[in-house]
C-alpha cells in the first residue's frame, strides 16, 4: 500500500480532488473539515511527492492557492484503492 496515502487527510484530499479540475485551498479546508494548518502540512507533502500540483495566483489583488490531482496522484490512488479491495477479498 501507499504509506503516502494511509493518512486519513492526505486520502481524502486525493479522493476529494478525483472531482475537481482544479480546488482552491479554502473549499478544500471547508469540504475535508480540517484546520488550514493540517491541511497545509499534509498538500505539502502530496505536492512533494509529485501526486498534486499546486498553482499560486492573485484575483482582485488577493492570493489565490489552489489544487489539482496529477495523473501519478490519479494512479497512486487507483493502486491503493485496488489493494485495499485485495485485502477485503482475502478477508472474505
Amino acid at each position: 500500500m501507499d504509506e503516502l496515502l494511509l493518512s486519513k487527510v492526505r486520502l481524502g484530499v486525493v479522493a476529494e480532488l478525483l472531482n475537481f479540475d482544479w480546488i482552491a485551498f479554502s473549499e478544500l479546508a471547508r469540504s475535508l473539515e480540517v484546520s488550514n494548518g493540517n491541511l497545509g502540512a499534509h498538500l505539502s507533502k502530496l505536492v512533494d511527492a509529485g501526486y498534486v500540483e499546486e498553482e499560486k495566483s492573485f484575483v482582485n489583488r488577493r492570493p489565490l492557492t489552489r489544487y489539482r490531482l496529477t495523473g501519478r496522484g490519479r494512479d497512486a490512488f487507483t493502486s491503493h484503492v485496488a489493494q485495499l479491495q485485495s485485502l477485503l477479498a482475502s478477508a472474505n
